[in-house]
């Protein structure tokens, strides 16, 4: 599995507004700007962002983005999962795929399956606060 330029964007953005949360509605050119992330790409970010409740958008004078919950009740699994997609590592393991005929058969189901669990639980287990407080002194 590997994470889009999509997915890395919006936890950027994510925590950019986290870290601004006070500042009220914050504007996507300066977001952009502050990012190193064309507006035009951002544009296609945030309605989706915003369409899924994460974030609240106010157009005109004074208007941008600004977080819809708190930045503790935002998990990087639900930012991922809403831009990337269910994280499965293989296809039969996403949503709404149809029966592999070998899953009775298949001796990696159960590793992929054990995979996609962690994968979850580990970014489940992160949310936006972790990454807004994080050391980058500690990496």
């Amino acid at each position: 599995m590997m994470i889009s330029t999509r997915g890395r964007y919006a936890l950027r953005v994510m925590i950019h507004l986290a870290e601004h949360a006070g500042d009220g509605y914050i504007p996507m050119k300066k977001v952009a700007e502050q990012q190193g992330i064309s507006l035009k790409y951002l544009e296609q970010i945030l309605p989706a962002l915003s369409k899924n409740n994460l974030i609240e958008g106010v157009h005109g004078k004074g208007g941008g983005y600004r977080l819809s919950r708190k930045p503790e009740e935002y998990t990087v699994g639900e930012i991922l999962r809403l831009t990337e997609g269910d994280l499965a590592p293989v296809a039969c393991l996403q949503r709404g795929a149809a029966t592999c005929a070998r899953k009775d058969t298949c001796k990696t189901l159960s590793m992929w399956s054990g995979f996609f669990q962690l994968t979850n639980e580990y970014f489940d287990g992160i949310t936006l606060a972790n990454l807004v407080s994080c050391d980058r002194s500690e990496k």
